[in-house]
C-alpha cells in the first residue's frame, strides 16, 4: 500500500499545491512568502489525502 500510495502522492501533491498557489494568487498576494507557504501546505495536505485514497482503493 506504500507504494501506491507514494505514487498518488506525486500526482495529488501537485494538484493541491499548484491548486493552493493559484488560489493565492488570485487572493492578491504576490509575494514571495506565500506562495512558498502555499506550496508546502498543499504538499503536507496531500499525505493524508493519499494514504486515505490508497486505502480505499485496496478495500475495494
Amino acid at each position: 500500500m506504500f507504494r501506491l500510495a507514494s505514487i498518488l502522492y506525486s500526482l495529488i501533491a501537485t494538484t493541491l499545491a499548484g491548486t493552493a498557489v493559484i488560489a493565492v494568487l488570485t487572493a492578491g498576494y504576490d509575494t514571495l512568502v506565500p506562495i512558498i507557504a502555499a506550496a508546502i501546505a498543499g504538499a503536507l495536505l496531500a499525505l493524508p489525502v493519499s494514504y486515505y485514497v490508497a486505502r480505499e482503493i485496496y478495500q475495494s
